[in-house]
């Protein structure tokens, strides 16, 4: 594996080739990246990953200096996946003055649910994938619908600015007690790692109870929210949404059997964990 961190060198090891497929990271790999290296394999050759911990994303209460960085770790999982380049810029190579111009999702899909918490994260992080998919130029690139919402905006980006770039959805991995599997998973203590997969169950409850017939959401993400809150969690949201477009389904269109998605987030201790389930 090749690890480069000159935009121009990566360009150049690149040239010619007309199937890469490229899986965009912070770092901190675990399962669920390593899955989506090997879904990426499936759709594209040769399989180009990056590793760049993006700070237009985080806000100015957010982690950003204590996120993880475990450089060898991480190259010793991609070097085992087979990745052919590692793509690992400093933030003066990929930022080597103020990112002035940024790229900014649309009110209604951006400023809802995560955007709404985390103000400018949708911004950060369509503005750090436009210019990846810049210096990359992949054919395909994977995203997992853990972050469904970063998905769908990055999807609908990729579209409406003509990218010639394929957004591919991979499933959630999970461990075998239903945690999604995250990266922010490492700051949970033993007692909240063993708590955590409540959130899930929580998504779980709401998506059963709608396939029964079950059409008060409004009851139901209140209900499931005092679940989690009385065990301890501080809920953000647990909020029933249409796959299509993350807004609100009206009456008619549960009736109508409108496909749906539930989507949650909620703090464990000092740990904010998101999660969603399709109905």
């Amino acid at each position: 594996m090749k690890i480069i961190s000159d935009i121009e060198e990566l360009r150049d090891q690149l040239s010619g080739q007309l199937r890469t497929a490229f899986v965009p990271t912070m770092g901190n790999l675990h399962e669920g990246h390593l899955s989506l290296m090997r879904l990426a394999r499936k759709h594209g050759d040769p399989v180009v990953a990056s590793i760049f911990v993006n700070r237009l994303q985080f806000g100015p209460n957010e982690d950003f200096e204590k996120y993880p960085r475990t450089m060898a770790a991480d190259v010793a999982k991609l070097e085992k996946e087979g990745v052919y380049v590692l793509f690992a810029p400093t933030e003066k190579e990929l930022y080597p003055e103020p990112q002035e111009y940024r790229v900014r999702p649309p009110d209604d899909l951006g400023n809802t649910l995560e955007g709404e918490f985390r103000p400018g994260f949708f911004e950060g992080v369509c503005t750090v994938v436009t210019k990846l998919f810049s210096c990359v130029g992949p054919r395909v690139a994977v995203f997992g619908k853990k972050d469904y919402q970063q998905l769908m905006i990055i999807r609908n980006m990729a579209r409406q600015f003509a990218l010639p770039t394929e957004i591919i959805a991979a499933e959630t991995y999970r461990a075998d007690d239903g945690l999604a599997l995250s990266s922010r998973n490492m700051y949970l203590s033993e007692s909240e790692r063993a708590e955590a997969p409540e959130l899930y169950k929580g998504l779980n409850f709401v998506a059963e109870e709608v396939r029964k017939g079950n059409l008060a959401v409004g009851e139901l993400e209140q209900a499931a929210m005092q679940l989690l809150d009385g065990r301890g969690w501080k809920s953000d949201y647990i909020a029933v949404r249409k796959r299509a477009n993350l807004q609100a389904p009206s009456a008619a269109e549960l009736a109508a059997g409108e496909p749906l998605v539930v989507l949650a987030a909620a703090k464990l201790g000092q740990t904010r964990l998101i999660d969603n389930l399709e109905i």
